[in-house]
């Protein structure tokens, strides 16, 4: 710990002595993660006069930027596989995690109040399943009272790393699903209706009675939606929570993982949220603009130090210490022109 906080320092310290020549940073992708990285820019702009401009434009978007060298780094939740990340001259960690949740907008239903399992939800989205009043849905809700209301499925329509998270776990817990619909940032839903961002998901939620969508939980949270449990792959009822997200982080090795690519759905424990994922940034490992890339390191650094309170206010979880270790290790491969580590 003392190590990390030493890191930290000399980094925060050098930041600081250097803040009145340096610019803004940019950044663009992943919406999971927005709400927590804008936390982090405004308190680190406070702290060091550096701003970092970050477009909430989906995964996909963010891949794409980084791969242009539009912007000082990418973001996404599905993380790169390694044959990727050396085809773009790329690297990545992980920043952030958290969980993606389904959301409802129903008469009379709480948050909380609804249970789903993974099986229904994939029937759900494969349209297999239309009213809310469906027995299989009031044999999972027994004592809940359940409208006739049609079910109207949103989905993102942007590349969105929250839709690999919700297509992968759908994928694991339905062959039918897997097969129609598959996995990815973007998939050809059977119907329904798209929303740009967890932002769009989360108004369209708000707006369309009989609503079904799923977001990332610090939009469900901002915005008051009515969340439902999950039945995870020991086969109990858990609500989204840090400590849910935790638990199914609990045993991701991300220092053995080649590119440190680990994907977090349907993990066991009893605690375990069954959506759950960690948000990355990608970087180029022979970086254009030295000076842009340092100030990212930098920026991610003090995010590790002193981000974690203002993480967890927002139910995200924080990388663990000897994680944070191993993502400092993997910042030695990124290089100027002339091979020497920028940071």
């Amino acid at each position: 710990m003392r190590i990390k906080h030493a890191f930290a320092c000399a980094a925060l310290a050098a930041t600081t002595a250097t803040s009145a020549f340096a610019t803004d940073i940019t950044g663009a992708g992943a919406t999971f993660p927005y709400p927590v990285y804008a936390k982090w820019a405004q308190a680190y702009k406070q702290a060091t006069g550096v701003g970092m401009n970050y477009q909430s434009i989906g995964s996909g978007g963010g891949i794409k930027q980084i791969q242009a060298k539009t912007v000082d780094f990418g973001a996404s939740d599905m993380p790169l596989a390694p044959e990727d990340l050396r085809k773009s001259g790329l690297m990545q960690f992980p920043a952030i995690m958290g969980g993606v949740v389904p959301v409802v907008k129903l008469e009379g239903i709480q948050p909380g109040q609804l249970r789903f399992t993974g099986p229904l939800l994939a029937d759900i989205y494969l349209g297999k399943v239309t009213k809310w009043n469906d027995e299989r849905i009031a044999k999972l809700n027994a004592g809940v009272k359940l409208p006739a209301t049609d079910i109207t499925v949103v989905h993102r329509s942007d590349g969105s790393g929250t839709s690999f998270l919700w297509t992968n776990y759908l994928s694991q817990v339905s062959q039918e699903f897997k097969s129609k619909v598959g996995e990815g940032t973007s998939v050809n839903w059977p119907g329904g209706v798209g929303g740009k961002g967890n932002e769009g998901v989360a108004s369209y939620t708000q707006k369309i009675d009989g609503a079904l969508g799923y977001v990332e939980y610090a939009y469900a949270k901002q915005n008051k939606l009515t969340y439902a449990l999950m039945q995870n792959r020991n086969g109990r009822f858990v609500a989204p929570t840090d400590e849910t997200f935790a638990a199914a982080a609990a045993n991701a090795d991300w220092k053995n993982a080649p590119g440190m690519r680990v994907i977090l759905t349907n993990q066991p424990g009893d605690k375990a949220w069954p959506i759950t994922g960690a948000s990355y940034i990608l970087l180029h490992t022979q970086a254009e603009k030295p000076d842009a890339t340092r100030q990212v390191l930098r920026f991610y650094d003090w995010a590790f130090a002193n981000g974690g309170k203002m993480a967890e206010t927002l139910d995200y979880v924080p990388m663990p210490d000897t994680v944070v270790q191993a993502i400092h290790a993997s910042w030695k491969q990124i290089t100027d022109a002339s091979g020497k580590p920028v940071l």
